[in-house]
């Protein structure tokens, strides 16, 4: 049996939960500032319930266990916040999986992990929060990790889970492939409007913009993007359900702030570095980092019944 810290129990965080739960084999410990024990539930694809078990720990002075894993799965903004958690929690030989938006997991993470290898962590699941104790994952529990000795390791702490977690060999790609699928997932956030918005060709042109300028970033990067990756894209957009949304979008929705550098601005710096325009970026980055700064109020995006 493994002991698992899960720092942050937002909607990833949640999911990640109620995943690692129902694998019967492990013992999972929920870090966040609220006290939330046994008020969490997390509804699946298939509209079945799990109400988190806990034990819960709303600070980092209670807690006395040592742990094998800590999982974070707070947005990138919060990273800084989460020091001195990852400071009691973090000792050999403790392994860190970041659960994050963005390519960036390490340079932000490493610094305050007590020298604890860190895996980041791709999640290709839409989850959202409800309300404070109420997360919906639209699709099946999705990870991917990069290959390798801690990534078999991870994968097999699901061995049991209702969630599919495997190792890329290219995880640098993978991550930028769900980037560009991040940066175009903006537009949403910046309308405040869900899927349904790529019926129109407009937004449909805008979105492919967008993700071929992102797609040639990445290839500068290193990255392995087909020609076709950005029109795979947006034909994922437009088949959506219209009332499906995005992390971002959510965030908007209630009034949060958005992680507008992690998943736009992000293309705009290394485009500059490469010496490649990033035009649509240029306009969405600064409009999203506008929206966060301000703290526009909660728009009551209407969504599924």
């Amino acid at each position: 049996m493994s002991n698992i810290a899960v720092v942050g129990v937002g909607s990833v965080g949640a999911a990640f939960a109620a995943a690692l739960e129902s694998d019967g084999r492990h013992r999972v410990l929920l870090c966040g500032r609220k006290d939330l024990n046994g008020s969490v539930v997390v509804e699946t694809e298939n509209g079945s319930r799990r109400r988190l078990e806990g034990p819960y720990f709303p600070s980092p002075d209670s807690f006395t266990d040592r742990v094998d894993w800590v999982v974070l799965a707070v947005k990138t903004y919060q990273v800084g916040g989460t020091a001195s958690w990852l400071k009691v929690l973090c000792e050999s030989p403790t392994k860190v999986v970041v659960l994050q938006n963005g390519i960036e997991h390490k340079i932000h993470v490493e610094p305050l992990v007590n020298g604890a290898p860190v895996l980041p962590g791709i999640i290709w699941s839409p989850a959202e929060r409800i309300d404070s104790t109420h997360v919906r994952v639209r699709q099946r529990l999705r990870i991917s990790v990069p290959q390798g000795v801690i990534g078999d390791e991870f994968v097999d702490l699901f061995r049991d889970a209702d969630a599919q977690v495997s190792t890329a060999d290219d995880f640098h790609s993978a991550a930028w492939r769900k980037l560009c699928i991040n940066a175009v997932a903006g537009i949403m956030a910046v309308m405040g409007a869900r899927a349904g918005i790529f019926e129109s060709a407009a937004m449909c042109d805008l979105a492919l913009r967008l993700a071929e300028e992102c797609a040639e970033v990445g290839r500068a990067d290193g990255a392995k993007i087909s020609q076709m990756f950005p029109q795979q894209v947006v034909s994922e957009l437009r088949g959506m359900p219209p009332d499906m949304g995005t992390s971002i979008l959510f965030d908007r929705m209630s009034g949060q702030p958005l992680e507008w550098d992690a998943r736009n601005a992000v293309v705009q710096r290394l485009g500059r570095s490469y010496g490649i325009p990033t035009p649509v970026s240029d306009v969405i980055a600064p409009m999203l980092e506008g929206i966060s700064t301000i703290g526009v109020c909660a728009l009551g995006v209407p969504g599924p019944a």
